[in-house]
């Protein structure tokens, strides 16, 4: 495995996932802008899309990869029958999960947005909209299943590339919005329905290869099924703690008028980076990691760990930096039109702004905690994660009369960074990971390329002040081309001061 490349490929597939997704999010904010339609979209969809970071953006791999790779080591059949078994228990416990929480959606939507139930209009919208969206929630663990399989076998580009066809679908509904009306929202919600659908017929294509389904009812509890399902719920809130906190904040955020609007747009623009420098790091290293672990092969272990770390913090420290300076010119470029008004661009980008100052501990995060999962360590993670969750509801809760909306993306930030420190002290005491001789120099070395990057960037936004003004038709041109060519004076800077090395391209593990 090359761990650059295979980020890569990762890597790729998000960011047109993001992209596109980006796409469809300037077209809610266009026709749904902040209001109680767009609060009771992304309340129902804030759910499946939850559900779908939680599972298929590498929650769902920390707990099945190191115990699937452990068996492929034995053998195929081995392999096939543990896959066979987890499939099938996955299905028949999803299933019921669905038909409970669509018997009971009211009571379901009144837990997540409290602050909906005294608005009779917006709470029953909100509950139609979720009962469409929440069959998303079985289409999408499954195809998380099928992607498991994939990065086990270190095929990256199908897992990574699934989450393209929801974009689509979203975007091709929304092109069509005038026609739909006050029903956008309806064909919107069964359109995330549909697409989940379509997701797990894709990604079955490629996994067929390597594993048929089977349905059977005769389950064997073998070991090796229930240390997978001991693991399963550790990992889904250790490995997802940043989404929980996410929904969190949803739930309190939505006793404020339009302020689940302004976490969505800015936690769209953050997730952007986060897909790449801790999302696809920590999916793409959990395989090699578990085998290595599994054969105890030292060296190779301190190799991953290290070239993981430093590419997360080549990814993340610019672009926290970039959030910091230009928060409310990067909103405003990218949602600040139709419906989206001034002040919600205002709001969305103090929610980006805090949200910086945790980026590069969410990225941190993902990457420590697939340390503790290659040893089969879920426990550990889900403790840190749990106590990091139970502050971040503390200080939302507490400050949340007086400060309003923004306390959340400060919580958020707070509790992640006590997350990520916590974690790496664990991972030392332990003696589950060791830095090497490089990664302190390296890491300077990012630093200060970093805070140049950071002085263009704040130089390029002064220059275009004028042409960035929320009223500017073509703000978004004036900052992607002021983000491209501070991407490009970064890596020319880190090449030239060795803070990359090219070999790494090439460098296998």
């Amino acid at each position: 495995m090359n761990l650059v490349k295979s980020t890569g490929t990762f890597g790729f597939y998000t960011i047109i996932s993001r992209l596109l997704g980006y796409l469809r999010d300037i077209l809610i904010a266009i026709f749904l802008g902040t209001s109680f339609l767009a609060d009771a979209f992304f309340v129902a969809f804030r759910i499946p899309n939850t559900f779908r970071r939680l599972f298929a953006e590498g929650t769902f791999n920390a707990a099945f990869v190191p115990s699937y790779t452990s068996q492929l080591v034995k053998g195929k059949t081995k392999s096939t029958n543990f896959a066979g078994e987890i499939f099938n228990l996955l299905f028949l416990g999803l299933l019921f999960l669905v038909f409970v929480i669509e018997l009971f959606m009211p009571a379901f939507v009144g837990l997540i947005a409290p602050g909906f139930i005294n608005d009779i209009k917006k709470i029953e919208l909100a509950t139609d909209l979720t009962r469409i969206t929440f069959p998303f929630l079985l289409f999408v663990s499954l195809a998380s299943f099928f992607s498991a399989i994939l990065n086990s076998h270190n095929k990256f580009a199908a897992a990574s590339a699934a989450p393209i066809i929801l974009n689509i679908i979203l975007i091709g509904i929304l092109i069509f919005s005038k026609v739909l009306n006050d029903q956008l929202v309806y064909y919107l919600s069964y359109g995330v329905s549909i697409a989940g659908f379509l997701q797990l017929i894709f990604l079955y294509r490629f996994v067929k290869k390597f594993y048929k389904i089977r349905f059977s009812f005769k389950f064997q509890f073998t070991k090796e099924v229930k240390i997978f399902f001991k693991k399963l719920l550790p990992s889904v809130f250790s490995s997802g703690v940043t989404q929980i906190n996410i929904l969190v904040g949803t739930i309190i955020a939505s006793f404020q008028a339009s302020a689940v609007s302004y976490l969505y747009y800015a936690d769209r623009i953050y997730q952007i980076n986060l897909a790449i420098a801790g999302i696809a790091i920590g999916v793409v290293i959990l395989p090699q990691l578990s085998k290595y672990v599994y054969l105890k092969k030292k060296d190779k272990i301190v190799l991953i760990q290290n070239k993981a770390l430093e590419l997360s913090m080549f990814l993340s420290v610019p672009a926290t930096i970039a959030l910091l300076i230009g928060s409310q010119e990067i909103i405003s470029a990218l949602f600040g039109y139709g419906s989206f008004s001034e002040e919600g661009v205002s709001n969305s980008a103090k929610a980006l702004h805090y949200f910086g100052y945790g980026l590069p501990a969410f990225a941190l995060i993902k990457v420590f905690s697939s340390f503790f999962f290659a040893n089969h360590d879920t426990k550990t993670p889900f403790y840190i994660s749990f106590a990091s969750v139970l502050l971040n509801i503390f200080i939302s809760v507490y400050y949340f009369k007086d400060i309003g909306f923004i306390i959340i993306p400060i919580a958020t930030s707070i509790s992640s960074w006590f997350n990520a420190i916590i974690l790496f002290i664990f991972l030392k005491n332990k003696n589950l990971f060791s830095f090497n001789n490089i990664f302190i120099i390296k890491f300077i070395k990012i630093i200060f390329t970093s805070i140049l990057m950071g002085i263009l960037f704040m130089y390029l936004i002064s220059i275009f002040e004028n042409q960035l003004v929320y009223d500017y038709n073509f703000k978004s041109f004036f900052m992607i081309f002021s983000v491209i060519l501070c991407i490009l004076f970064y890596l020319v800077a880190s090449y030239f001061i060795k803070a990359f090395n090219y070999n790494d391209l090439k460098l296998k593990y």
